[in-house]
């Protein structure tokens, strides 16, 4: 049997309030994640989606069970597992190119190196143009692809998105997933994707996650069976949208 890209065995999450009452924010949570699969995790607010993220990002630790990255225990961040933001968290004093090969300069990478990777990937996101420009000289959703273009430049194994076009507007918000779909089919990267709306989720998973409210467990794991590229008008993605969207009341 294959081993899971990424996995989560019986994970729990417990918080302190200022008070020091504990809070349970996920419990016993299981999932495997298969090499290059896309993976959206849908949810209420509050019910641990980006929390599970943070802790399979190594940026958290669990309270109970593991998370694993192919087969070892996540105790840290490591290169192989890269994360996008919805705030893009981008270098304001730093140009774009530059933002972009950050991940690579912490790795004691070379000049010549940084900037061939940064090149190549502000081209893979359209954005070779805007390699001398700064943060705050872009939109949204181009800050948005530069963020996307930082992770992939340390050529992770695994990408985890939390809720990357979460404060886009729609038409850009459609746009950036299409540029997400054609990036990850060219690269095969395994993505953790995750989404409060349903329709980017069937729009972009091979599976959907559907979890409960806190404390956070997973309640379903649906299959996307509809062809790439996918119709927003074809009835049985409408059903499919409905069905997920029933499970969250």
């Amino acid at each position: 049997m294959t081993t899971p890209v990424l996995s989560a065995r019986q994970v729990r999450k417990r918080f302190l309030t200022r008070n020091g009452d504990a809070v349970q924010a996920l419990r016993e949570l299981d999932l495997d994640v298969a090499e290059n699969e896309f993976i959206c995790i849908v949810g209420p607010s509050g019910c641990g989606k980006s929390t599970f993220l943070r802790m399979a990002a190594g940026l958290e630790p669990v309270s109970e069970g593991e998370i694993l990255y192919r087969g070892q225990t996540v105790r840290a961040p490591r290169r192989e597992v890269g994360m996008v933001f919805q705030e893009y968290s981008l270098l304001p004093w730093r140009t774009v190119r530059d933002n972009v090969a950050l991940g690579l300069e912490f790795a004691r990478k070379g000049r010549t190196e940084r900037d061939k990777a940064a090149r190549e990937y502000l081209e893979l996101v359209n954005l070779e143009e805007f390699a001398s420009a700064m943060p705050h000289e872009l939109s949204g959703g181009m800050r948005q692809r530069v963020a996307i273009a930082r992770a992939l430049a340390n050529k992770p194994d695994v990408l985890l998105m939390d809720e990357p076009f979460g404060a886009l507007d729609a038409h850009t918000r459609i746009l950036l997933q299409k540029e997400l779909l054609r990036i990850w089919q060219r690269h095969r990267t395994t993505i953790l994707f995750v989404t409060h709306g349903v329709d980017e989720a069937v729009y972009l998973a091979d599976k959907v996650v559907v979890m409960t409210a806190r404390p956070g467990r997973i309640r379903s794991v649906i299959p996307v069976a509809l062809p790439r590229p996918r119709d927003r008008a074809d009835p049985a993605y409408a059903r499919l949208a409905a069905s997920i969207l029933d499970m969250l009341d």
